[in-house]
């Protein structure tokens, strides 16, 4: 079974939306807002464009709630955080990116989004700094850093298709 696809989704003056489509097909988002609050959505399985129930959590209870699911918090793509508010993050470039076969500075990444790709990960090999000329490749990770905002945000460029 593959992975979930979570996609995001950049709310300018609110924060992000991550959206989910369970194995079941329920869809599913959490809203995180800049002041940390979260908001869960569960849409209607007849409608999924319509939401059922909305609840909305404090930066507290949404940490509560990361410790009953998932523990250690861990992130399979998660690579680093620190107390300045950064975060290292892989992102991959699917095959059916628009990006695959399109120079890095063609996404103007940092322009956009604050964040800097520092390297990436193709098959076996690293490259570190990729300059605006390297052309991305389908299966490529970019390891990706900047606030947790700014990295959403290059994910949700690198996944536009």
């Amino acid at each position: 079974m593959s992975a979930p696809r979570l996609r995001t989704t950049p709310l300018p003056g609110i924060g992000v939306q991550y959206d989910l489509v369970t194995r079941e097909q329920r869809h599913l988002s959490v809203v995180a807002h800049r002041d940390g609050a979260r908001t869960v959505n569960v849409y209607r399985t007849d409608d999924p464009d319509s939401c059922a129930q909305s609840l909305r959590l404090t930066g507290a209870e949404a940490g509560a709630l990361i410790d009953a699911l998932v523990p250690s918090h861990h992130s399979a793509s998660l690579l680093y955080t620190t107390d300045l508010g950064l975060v290292a993050e892989r992102v991959e470039v699917a095959a059916t990116s628009r990006w695959n076969g399109r120079l890095l500075g063609d996404t103007r990444m940092r322009t956009e989004t604050g964040a800097s790709i520092v390297a990436v990960l193709r098959r076996a090999e690293a490259i570190p700094s990729p300059t605006p000329d390297f052309r991305l490749a389908g299966g490529d990770t970019l390891i990706v850093v900047g606030t947790r905002e700014g990295v959403d945000a290059a994910a949700a460029i690198l996944g536009r298709e």
